[in-house]
């Protein structure tokens, strides 16, 4: 991974850092100094050093050897979600949505050519993919990823698609670029996003658009059914409408939160008048 910025200011020390922090994972919830200068393709020096930086800034914690991240990681991703005021709005419509469907809602973003999950209510379904926040996939193999492709530019478009995938899963091969952009065309004309067994057999979902106060598209939001459960035509017909109705909820008042008049006032030092 070293030496892969190409400007001038571009810091390999904190960008290792960062590549530490993400090796950790569902599945890789403690790491000894040898797996982490693995996964992270560092030296085992460096790999230490920048743990030990990571373990004295409160981020890592060591125990018999091995690595672990502490609860203040959160905090990195938590700033950036409470910053759009996204969640506090879409958290009771995505409830309100899940019990009327009975089945899981999630919303994410776009992070390269990945999307990210950024908000989560769940059911608990037994269902071939664990998703939690900041689970990353393909966009290409995602309604929400479709979605969040399909109201690119065709500059951005080209530019996301270019970027390779950090969700560690193949890239799926199942369209040509002429069939992927017919169907971008049809998600963007029509307004939500289907994936039937594309991400994971058995997982079937649809997705449609949340909005800024600007209309631009910032981040999908779906539904997702066991296939084995839920046919495409009971998710089209009754789950789309509830959702896209949740949505478009979301966007207004997310719309109005963005408006709002907002002064921060000097808290005065104690004894003053």
């Amino acid at each position: 991974m070293a030496g892969r910025g190409a400007g001038p200011d571009f810091v390999e020390s904190l960008a290792r850092g960062l590549d530490i922090l993400a090796c950790f994972g569902t599945d890789h919830r403690t790491m000894t100094l040898t797996e982490v200068a693995t996964a992270a393709d560092l030296a085992r020096p460096t790999a230490r050093r920048l743990l030990l930086t990571l373990e004295e800034l409160g981020y890592v914690t060591s125990s018999d050897g091995s690595f672990a991240l502490t609860p203040k990681v959160l905090g990195l991703g938590i700033a950036y979600v409470s910053g759009l005021g996204l969640w506090d709005i879409a958290r009771p419509h995505m409830e309100r949505l899940v019990a009327q469907t009975g089945e899981s809602s999630s919303m994410a973003q776009l992070d390269g050519s990945d999307i990210v999950y950024v908000a989560r209510v769940s059911v608990p379904k037994i269902i071939a993919l664990r998703v939690e926040i900041g689970t990353r996939f393909p966009s290409l193999q995602t309604s929400q990823g479709k979605v969040l492709l399909a109201a690119l530019s065709v500059e951005e478009l080209e530019r996301t698609l270019e970027q390779p995938s950090r969700a560690g899963l193949p890239r799926y091969i199942g369209r040509s670029r002429a069939q992927l952009d017919a169907e971008l065309v049809e998600v963007r004309a029509r307004g939500w996003a289907l994936a039937d067994e594309e991400l994971a057999p058995g997982v079937r979902s649809v997705a449609v658009p949340v909005r800024d106060g600007t209309g631009t598209v910032r981040a999908a939001m779906n539904v997702t059914v066991h296939a084995a459960e839920t046919t495409t035509e009971h998710l089209l017909q009754h789950h789309l409408p509830l959702l896209m109705r949740s949505a478009g909820d979301v966007s207004a008042e997310w719309a109005l939160w963005q408006a709002r008049p907002h002064v921060e006032v000097e808290r005065p030092a104690e004894g003053s008048g």
